[in-house]
């Protein structure tokens, strides 16, 4: 899950979330509950078939602003898809619902995913909620099972030393890590934490995100990033004598 709060809001369980009002609407404002939303995103995912397996839930000390993030059931394995959820009752910024592989919301305002669509708190918005909610979960079958194939992709390309250390100096020129993070990188690609498998894309993959964990959660576009060096190394392969002449250089 990837919910930062770290800019005042509070977590709270959903009963909690129910209890909040919103305020009164106005011509040019109609607040949405903050439930309202989840329930919407939740009946939706449901009847295109995506379970909801965790939640989190965060607000604001006056209740006026909301974060939320919902991780969806995998059948394909050990990760998981989320939605993000952001909303205001004071004008703060729209409605916001997200979709990726590494949605990150935050009470800081940063709302970064692959998929985002925002709306104004309007009469018009409170009508559309539904539709707005369908036009994003309806593709969201096929968005999930091309990251499943990225991932299988990972899974089954293997990697040479040689491959391996190439990809981290290419992590490094891309600014993913930094010359401080090679060593640890390196060392759970040799010695990982956990079990992922013998010597492929996938377990270079976790390695990176493992050593990077809390500079990933801060700059959620390191991960765009590492996803498109990862992609470049399962397709191209340096030349065994390749990473010694990149090394020298440096």
């Amino acid at each position: 899950m990837t919910l930062m709060l770290h800019a005042g809001a509070n977590p709270l369980d959903y009963d909690d979330l129910r209890q909040l009002e919103a305020p009164e609407a106005t011509a040019t404002h109609v607040p949405i509950p903050h439930h309202r939303l989840v329930d919407a995103v939740r009946h939706t995912l449901g009847f295109y078939g995506h379970a909801v397996e965790e939640e989190h839930h965060g607000v604001t000390p006056d209740g006026m602003r909301y974060f939320g993030v919902l991780s969806l059931k995998s059948s394909y394995g050990d990760y998981t898809d989320t939605v993000g959820l952001r909303n205001s009752h004071d004008k703060t910024f729209p409605i916001g619902i997200s979709f990726g592989s590494r949605v990150f919301v935050c009470d800081n305002l940063a709302f970064i995913a692959d998929h985002v669509v925002r709306r104004k708190h309007t009469a018009n918005a409170k009508r559309d909620l539904p539709g707005l909610v369908g036009e994003l979960i309806e593709p969201l079958a096929d968005q999930r099972e091309a990251q499943h194939r990225v991932m299988t992709r990972y899974r089954t390309t293997t990697l040479t030393q040689d491959a391996a250390d190439h990809a981290v100096m290419e992590l490094y020129r891309a600014d993913v890590i930094t010359v401080t993070r090679i060593g640890a990188v390196m060392d759970r690609w040799e010695n990982p934490p956990h079990d992922w498998g013998v010597k492929t894309a996938w377990r270079l993959f976790n390695c990176v995100t493992h050593a990077l964990e809390g500079r990933i959660a801060e700059q959620p576009v390191l991960t765009e990033r590492l996803h498109q060096v990862i992609e470049a190394t399962c397709v191209h392969r340096p030349p065994p004598d390749s990473v010694g002449r990149l090394l020298s250089q440096e």
